[in-house]
């Protein structure tokens, strides 16, 4: 179904990915504190060979690092980009959210999260652009804050509008649900969070609406689809989250207080497989309705929605787990997990084409409020080494293979 066509390594654990909304980039956020952002080529035609024939199917596109700092002093926990590309936010696990140009890294504003009632420093787990105007931010004890960002926030003062806690334990995922017929603003104001063994529904001005019986299960990703067949009582849209069990659940969009429906997507005798990461697949592959997920053990599979059910799968990485997975504007799947990012193209002729360019460092772009790197090595190994136990992507190991690409570094 999908074919890798490059492997790009990275400097330390991946941790998040954030692909963007308008623009073939894509942003990775790294145990080490580091934030490096990429332009993948564009799907264009190229002059010298056939017309069908794009720069990064033929082998002549560039994988280009348009930036890359050290943006946090802890791990990277969190990315995204804003609803129009031109910010990208970063949380990260020493208390800051930071707010940076997407195109040059440039911060232009930071958010202190607020402390654990003991005065620690409450780590974030998920981070949405809701809108224009809202930030989401959840965190380690369960907190769900929410920013308006049309105040013009002075640094590391700011404090968030709304603090909601949908779940006695971390949240693990968070989905937008599609606005209503009636809505002015074109934006979701409802959105569902995953947490501990609960789903939840926040509405952004009434707070927490519902939270769902104990599942029995821990409950770690989510996403919506929508444009489904209607029966019965169904509307159509349903709410897909990933269990740590291998089980994929469905929830009808409205009846949250138990799912409607249960797919194995892995299981067996080797053991259940946590279901880390879940995107939906973009209808413009013609694929009809179906989701990726990405497993603990590096597999990404493909899920239809309605009869045979799990249609195909390909591997990521032989030990590390799948942590980011989306699909940029091109219609290519991006995963990342361990050291490296891969991108994928749907299989052509059965055989897939390897872009082979270069990785072109444009420079540090190191900011005045950043950490410097000379922190202490043997403290930042176990920090990250927690780091990783505790969100559950600590398998030891790296894969390699014939499609991980070598580039030079400027």
């Amino acid at each position: 179904m999908f074919d890798t066509v490059c492997t790009l390594p990275l400097s330390s654990d991946l941790f998040t990915q954030a692909i963007h909304p308008k623009e073939p980039v894509v942003s990775v956020g790294l145990a080490a504190g580091h934030v490096q952002t990429f332009r993948l080529p564009s799907e264009e035609s190229d002059s010298d060979d056939d017309a069908s024939t794009s720069s990064s199917r033929n082998g002549k596109g560039h994988i280009d690092t348009m930036w890359r700092t050290r943006r946090h002093k802890g791990s990277c926990r969190c990315l995204v980009f804003s609803v129009d590309g031109e910010m990208l936010y970063s949380a990260g696990t020493d208390g800051l959210v930071k707010m940076a140009k997407s195109e040059s890294g440039q911060v232009e504003n930071k958010i202190a999260i607020p402390l654990e009632k003991n005065g620690s420093i409450d780590a974030p787990t998920v981070i949405h652009a809701l809108s224009p105007q809202t930030l989401l931010l959840a965190t380690d004890s369960s907190a769900l804050h929410l920013y308006d960002l049309r105040i013009p926030y002075s640094k590391v003062s700011a404090r968030p509008e709304q603090s909601h806690h949908p779940h006695d334990d971390y949240i693990s995922s968070l989905t937008p649900l599609p606005p209503s017929d009636t809505s002015t603003s074109g934006f979701s104001k409802q959105w569902v969070t995953t947490g501990g063994t609960t789903l939840a529904v926040t509405d952004l001005r009434r707070g927490v609406l519902v939270r769902s019986e104990d599942q029995e299960e821990e409950l770690v990703s989510s996403a919506f689809i929508g444009g489904l067949a209607n029966s019965g009582t169904s509307r159509g849209e349903k709410v897909a989250v990933g269990g740590s069990n291998g089980v994929l659940t469905l929830w009808e969009k409205g009846v949250w207080d138990d799912q409607d429906e249960r797919i194995y997507v892995h299981g067996g005798t080797g053991g259940a497989e946590t279901i880390e990461t879940l995107v939906t697949v973009p209808d413009e592959l013609g694929r009809g309705k179906m989701l990726a997920t990405g497993l603990g053990n590096g597999l990404i599979k493909f899920i239809r929605i309605g009869p045979n059910k799990v249609s195909s799968e390909v591997v990521h990485d032989e030990t590390e787990g799948v942590v980011g997975l989306g699909f940029d504007v091109e219609g290519r799947m991006v995963s990342g997990g361990g050291q490296i990012v891969k991108v994928w193209h749907e299989t052509v002729n059965g055989s897939g084409d390897i872009l082979a360019g270069e990785k072109h460092m444009m420079g540090d772009s190191d900011d005045s409020d950043d950490a410097s790197e000379d922190s202490d090595a043997e403290e930042r190994r176990n920090a990250n080494a927690n780091e990783r136990k505790k969100r559950k992507k600590g398998k030891s190991g790296r894969g390699t293979g014939p499609d991980v690409l070598a580039f030079d570094m400027d």
